[in-house]
């Protein structure tokens, strides 16, 4: 296999930015990554909204959000590829011409089912979006003392937009109909098309060879049907033969991907870059900081409006201290990467996220906003920002210029694997120990079974059924709902915060003492 390293000098980029339009090219493509990010969780707090407007079941709806990340995960690898071999911006340009059209689209939408396939063309949009964003970044600043802090503020960028969805969404849907959310998308994709037209330059490689197709199909095969199972599991159980075919039949998929590419004179992906503690050490610590990331929204949003009795738009403006700290610390990361290398920067990242997964195994439902929640998802906001800079920056330091675009689509992938992953493994958690929780604490109460049973289903629900208990029973059957729902969200965090420490310790002995 022709390695990536090998590839001839002739595998050059075009019309390099002069100094003074770096900044502008920059501001444009995290415009771009903001828009990409933020749609991935602005649907999340519309899915009530949906439930009315299209007459579908929360069932149903969960594939308008799963839609875009299925096509999303699934299509990164080649279309990172692609960016590198037709023109980066060439295919920023066309992802963010589809992106915007599609928006306006989902806008005008009358049924589920035309919603969810418009989402998956958005998705199919993102992913010819997203691994041009931080390959530009690369090949603009390329040696330029100040490519670890362009990174830096496209990680800051990536995760305050996981943040702003929520809160944009709880906003537009105070004052306007559930289609504001996509109309808004489709306007910042305008936005982000002209100034992408005008301030980035063209960038690509030149290559001879044929494009791997056969890599492409398994690469696309085995990723979405990881990532299919994974979403699945609520449905169908981890026991399931679903499951459980889903996941191995993708890793045999995968690794029959791994054994093609091995071969093929032009890869998708160089697998060998996997044999290199840098890159491998990076992806795990990416993948690990997103499923903490995502677990934790997952649950805190259950947590903020069943228990804390939270609207959805102040459960978003909750999260505000999260984005804040995150823009503030992601730029720096790497910079103190540059100062005192990856290794302890990535490792203190991780024992941060670790820490603060431990903290919330000890807080109780109403805790203080102020001392406890804030206080955590500072800690946490840190820990990722500690990550997820450095580490990308480690990651793409093991690549040539002449494959950006596929690097950091396996940076994307990863990401999104490890999102997927928190929000299964972490809610499993809660599916595992809430319900015997609460059985076991209304059993006093006299409530018929198929109330306790329904209160079984999810918090939500539980919260939902409180008013309607006799008037005797409502507060002790919501002081067993709250400490099931906590002993559940502890055992969840528990497990979290073990893997972040793993992981830590797998950073400090394999990522470099030195940048």
């Amino acid at each position: 296999m022709q390695s990536m390293q090998s590839l001839p000098a002739s595998s050059s980029t075009q019309n390099r930015p002069q100094s003074a339009n770096k900044w502008i090219a920059l501001t444009a493509l995290c415009l771009v990554v903001l828009l990409v990010v933020m749609d991935n969780t602005i649907v999340n707090v519309a899915i009530p909204t949906l439930s009315e407007a299209l007459n579908a079941s929360s069932t149903d709806l969960q594939w308008v959000v799963d839609a875009y990340t299925l096509s999303f995960a699934a299509l990164l690898l080649p279309a990172g590829k692609l960016s590198d071999r037709w023109g980066r911006r060439r295919m920023l340009l066309i992802g963010l011409v589809g992106f915007t059209l599609f928006s306006a689209g989902a806008a005008f939408s009358w049924t589920l089912w035309q919603l969810v396939a418009l989402r998956v063309a958005l998705g199919v949009s993102a992913a010819m979006i997203y691994p041009a964003t931080l390959s530009l970044i690369i090949v603009i600043f390329e040696d330029s003392k100040y490519r670890s802090l362009a990174v830096g503020l496209w990680a800051a960028t990536s995760g305050v937009g996981i943040a702003l969805g929520p809160i944009i969404g709880g906003i537009l849907l105070e004052h306007y109909a559930w289609n504001s959310i996509f109309w808004v998308c489709a306007v910042i994709g305008l936005v982000a098309l002209v100034c992408i037209a005008v301030a980035v330059p063209e960038s690509r490689t030149f290559h001879s060879e044929k494009f791997d197709f056969p890599g492409t199909v398994l690469s696309v095969s085995g990723v979405g049907l990881l990532v299919w199972a994974i979403i699945e599991r609520p449905t169908y159980g981890w026991l399931s033969w679903q499951v459980i075919g889903g996941i191995c039949v993708s890793l045999l998929v995968l690794a029959a991907f791994a054994a093609v590419e091995w071969r093929t004179p032009a890869p998708l992906i160089d697998v060998s870059l996997f044999r290199r503690a840098i890159f491998t050490s990076s992806t795990c610590a990416i993948c690990i900081a997103f499923f903490c990331l995502f677990g934790f929204i997952f649950i805190t949003t259950q947590w903020f409006q069943a228990l804390r009795d939270y609207s959805a738009l102040k459960t978003a403006l909750s999260t505000l201290p999260f984005a804040v700290v995150m823009a503030a610390v992601a730029p720096l990361a790497t910079q103190l990467a540059k100062r005192f290398g990856h290794r302890v920067v990535v490792t203190v990242g991780l024992v941060f996220l670790s820490a603060s997964m431990f903290v919330v195994t000890q807080v109780g439902a109403h805790c203080d906003y102020w001392l406890a929640v804030v206080p955590t998802m500072a800690l946490m906001a840190a820990g990722i920002a500690l990550v997820q800079g450095p580490a990308t920056d480690a990651l793409m330091s093991t690549v040539p210029e002449s494959s950006t675009g596929a690097a950091s689509a396996v940076n994307d992938t990863i990401r999104e694997i490890g999102g997927t992953l928190g929000v299964a493994v972490m809610g499993s958690a809660i599916v595992s120990v809430y319900p015997g929780k609460l059985a076991d604490a209304l059993s006093g109460l006299h409530i018929p079974a198929a109330v306790t049973k329904a209160a079984q289903d999810s918090v939500m629900a539980a919260h939902s059924i409180v008013p309607h208990l006799p008037v005797a029973i409502r507060h002790s059957a919501q002081q067993a709902i709250e400490t099931s729902f906590m002993s559940a969200t502890h055992a969840a965090c528990w497990i979290a915060s073990g893997l972040s420490l793993a992981f830590a310790l797998l950073c400090w002995l394999t990522l470099p003492k030195h940048s």
